[in-house]
């Protein structure tokens, strides 16, 4: 099966689930974490997204595609972390805190994979 937008990937689709999830829960933050936890979780998880459209639109080039992905699976450990601070500052609770990670993981694992094989996803020139 032929893949032709980003927005097909499974992983796409994982990470932008997690991003709606989290703007949802980021909702109910204190106002006093506007510029703070809620600004950067956000960044964050819509970041996922928007690094993996860019390494998509770069697969002829292989370093710079594993770069991107690099950047999207950093910025997915980000969101890790800070869903972390959320649940110990008791904004979200321990059920959401394990739906939203474990949606993260599964996002790491794979960006991972992607990393690791990127043959798939790339364009070659037909010579």
């Amino acid at each position: 099966m032929r893949i032709n937008s980003a927005k097909e990937l499974i992983v796409y689709q994982k990470a932008y689930q997690l991003a709606m999830k989290i703007f949802e829960v980021s909702k109910s933050f204190p106002p006093g974490e506007r510029y703070a936890l809620t600004s950067q979780i956000r960044r964050s998880s819509r970041s996922v997204c928007l690094n993996l459209r860019e390494a998509w639109a770069k697969r002829r080039y292989e370093a710079h595609f594993i770069s991107k992905l690099a950047d999207c699976d950093g910025e997915n450990s980000e969101t890790d972390s800070s869903l972390d601070f959320a649940k110990d500052c008791e904004y979200i609770s321990q059920q959401s805190h394990a739906e939203l990670t474990g949606l993260c993981h599964e996002v790491g694992k794979m960006l991972g994979s992607m990393i690791q094989n990127p043959e798939q996803f790339l364009i070659r020139n037909q010579s």
